[in-house]
């Protein structure tokens, strides 16, 4: 790979020339951005959650940058008790939210389009998965949007978001947390950190979970466990190694139960559907990562960072789905069960310095490095039969009929690396970026670009290789210390996992998006404000295959390529302190996407799957000097596209509104915090139209935690 060598002579000069280079050619330390120590930077906390984190790769602050980026604190999750992914994280960025879901990882939108997930700066994406990180671990959420291939790897167009979990202070300090809900929910964590040697070199964060959790449907459970040691040692005040450990477990119910399908379109059954039997086997599933961080400061305007990761998944289940209702009958089901079972390894490796340096009145801040990674993956959900006989009536549900001698048993024998459908990726990058200050930095002007070389393998059509370059150029002016307007372009590419019904591979996803936004910090940067408009061109867009369902297992596993999409819209974020002891979180987004080229003229004009015209959120607290504070916010959507393209204007879903609140307490040990969610009871859910059908899922009415935290 030629591009590796040369990345590699390029981050060695870099190196070099930050070592060796007269005073003259670089930032005094009067002017530098990189201040202090290591052991400084540990014991630094980001209280209000809005300084990006070191897996981002930037020293820029957020208000300087060329790009609308969000930042979801630990507190605000708290606050919110969400427990991973799957919950209401979406509600405090604009233009952000959660579609269909399988209970073990989140699909999550923004702009028109599901955006790819990373852990700690590493793309963890997986065909299906991998197991959604648990909020018990998670310092921040980051939302990253637009395409951002000079931050990170492979992303969508639309942006990303990054979930960074907790790293060591070297404080000593510690809390445990218990909590209590609706449907038998139960759920403890423990959070300790400090030091492990007396020199303070050594230091430690431990993260520990265990949960109980039931649902507002018969039958569903989601029982998790998780264990994250993290170590750090200080080799000496410019470097240091980073190891951390990650052990998710998930024991849940068979998967796909969470559906309710219908030939009288949606909310007409209830709530608490489901298409589970009592006795069927559970899906488990076991996520486990280990990644390895090494920083270190060439000197002061130089660092350099390595890290490896290593993330592997498997799941051992099964899944449910309807093979179709019986002759013209709208009430009985024939309902089908699969194996599922996935195996997804992924491993990846990082390496850039970022820097600074004088030319003249100009300033240079330098980002450059290499990146390069392989996703294996395998799925084996081809083995089905049908589950029951053709009784199941879906207006009068009788459960428990179902024999244990009559329920399906797989055949496991082969490993599922032989028996599985595999899904092979592997991607190589070498990047730079330069932002270049003019004016004492008042304006800045980024100028980046990103080689991507990406291969794919299936067992139908073999090998397929896509290489491309893609330019960033972005301008960021500070009207006052305050106050900031932007203009980003930038380009994207993304490997299309898989094959079609026919074994024919995919084509990667190009797209560009074109933006222009305004920030501020307000009062002190007691609360900020971020105002953005953009357009984004997608080509070669997956959505599934509605003609060509499973022919063992009845289900819609295959994809399709649509040809071009188009996005538009308008964002605004405000949060933080608005007055005293008052915070709040608003958003709001319009986003406008269609269908601009396909296959089938008659999608040509629709909406794109599961995108949303209208999305307005709000969380606000008021907190009393006595530590008491009550909560209250409401998601609203207008305009909600189905999750499959579709030109019938009869599938479209309806207006979503739901109003959550709570009361809490706080002192300086203890946290007292009780939500209730959709405190107006209304029926919820979202959907689509599904082979002549509609199926959706619906939330769960009324239902509130209680969660009680001491610190010490």
């Amino acid at each position: 790979m030629n591009k590796f060598y040369l990345g590699g002579f390029l981050i060695a000069f870099t190196c070099i020339y930050a070592q060796n280079t007269s005073g003259d050619g670089l930032i005094s330390e009067n002017d530098s951005l990189v201040k202090h120590t290591e052991l400084e930077e540990v014991l630094f906390e980001d209280k209000r959650g809005d300084k990006p984190s070191n897996s981002l790769r930037i020293n820029t602050p957020v208000l300087e940058l060329p790009q609308n980026i969000q930042i979801i604190s630990k507190e605000t999750i708290k606050s919110q008790q969400s427990f991973d992914m799957l919950e209401g994280i979406q509600r405090n960025v604009s233009g952000v939210q959660r579609v269909e879901h399988w209970d073990n990882y989140a699909q999550i939108m923004m702009r028109g389009s599901q955006i790819t997930a990373f852990r700690n700066g590493f793309n963890v994406a997986m065909p299906w998965g991998p197991l959604s990180e648990d909020m018990s671990m998670v310092e921040k959420v980051e939302f990253v949007k637009g395409p951002a291939g000079f931050m990170l790897a492979n992303g969508e167009p639309s942006g990303f978001y990054n979930v960074v979990t907790k790293k060591p202070t070297g404080k000593e300090k510690g809390e445990v947390a218990m909590t209590m809900g609706s449907f038998e929910t139960y759920r403890s964590t423990l959070d300790l950190d400090g030091k492990l040697s007396k020199n303070g070199k050594l230091l430690y964060r431990l993260n520990m979970m265990g949960q109980l959790k039931g649902s507002h449907r018969k039958y569903e459970y989601n029982n998790r466990y998780s264990i994250v040691p993290v170590l750090k040692y200080l080799i000496d005040d410019k470097s240091s190694v980073t190891l951390e450990y990650t052990h998710q477990v998930s024991q849940m119910n068979v998967i796909g139960s969470n559906y309710i399908f219908s030939k009288k379109k949606f909310d007409n059954i209830p709530v608490d559907f489901t298409t589970a039997e009592p006795n069927l086997a559970p899906t488990n599933i076991l996520d486990r990562s280990v990644i390895g961080i090494f920083e270190h400061k060439l000197n002061l305007n130089w660092k350099l960072t390595a890290q490896l990761g290593y993330f592997n998944y498997n799941q051992v289940g099964q899944s449910l789905w309807p093979t179709g209702f019986v002759g013209t009958s709208d009430s009985y089901m024939q309902r089908g069960i699969s194996i599922w079972d996935a195996l997804g390894i992924n491993k990846s490796g990082q390496v850039f310095v970022n820097g600074q340096v004088k030319t003249g009145k100009l300033t240079h801040k330098i980002l450059a490095g290499l990146d390069a990674g392989t996703k294996d993956y395998y799925a084996d959900w081809n083995q089905g039969a049908a589950l029951g006989d053709t009784t199941f009536n879906i207006y009068n549900p009788i459960y428990g009929t179902v024999a244990a001698a009559n329920i399906p048993t797989w055949d496991r024998s082969k490993s599922i690396r032989e028996r599985g459908v595999r899904y092979y990726n592997s991607y190589s990058s070498i990047y730079v970026q330069d932002e270049i200050g003019f004016f004492e930095n008042k304006l800045r002007l980024t100028l980046a670009g990103r080689i991507t070389e990406n291969k794919n393998i299936n067992p139908y059509s073999g090998t397929s290789t896509d290489k491309k370059f893609t330019p960033r150029v972005g301008l960021s002016y500070s009207i006052t210390p305050t106050t900031s307007t932007y203009a980003v372009y930038d380009q994207a590419f993304v490997p299309n996992y898989g094959f079609d019904y026919t074994g024919k591979s995919f084509a990667p996803v190009t797209g560009n998006n074109l933006e222009w936004g305004i920030k501020r910090d307000w009062f002190n940067n007691k609360w900020n404000t971020a105002l953005s408009v953009y357009q984004i061109t997608k080509n070669n867009v997956l959505t599934t295959d509605l003609d060509h369902p499973n022919p063992t297992t009845g289900q819609f596993t295959f994809m399709r390529q649509t040809g071009q999409q188009k996005a538009s819209g308008v964002e605004f974020d405000l949060k933080g302190e608005l007055f005293k002891n008052f915070d709040v979180v608003v958003n709001y987004a319009y986003t406008d996407t269609k269908v601009t080229k396909d296959s089938d003229e008659k999608l040509v004009g629709t909406p794109t799957a599961g995108a949303t015209k209208h999305i307005h959120n709000t969380w606000v607290t008021y907190r009393l000097k006595n530590g008491i504070g009550a909560s209250l916010g409401y998601q609203y959507q207008k305009g909600r596209s189905s999750w499959y393209l579709t030109s019938d204007p009869d599938r479209s879903l309806p207006d979503y509104f739901r109003l959550d609140g709570g009361l809490s307490y706080q002192s300086k040990k203890l946290d007292v915090n009780l939500n209730v969610n959709n405190i107006l009871n209304e029926y919820l859910f979202s959907g689509g139209p599904y082979y002549g059908i509609w199926y959706w899922q619906a939330e769960a009415k009324r239902n509130f935690r209680l969660s009680i935290a001491y610190k010490f």
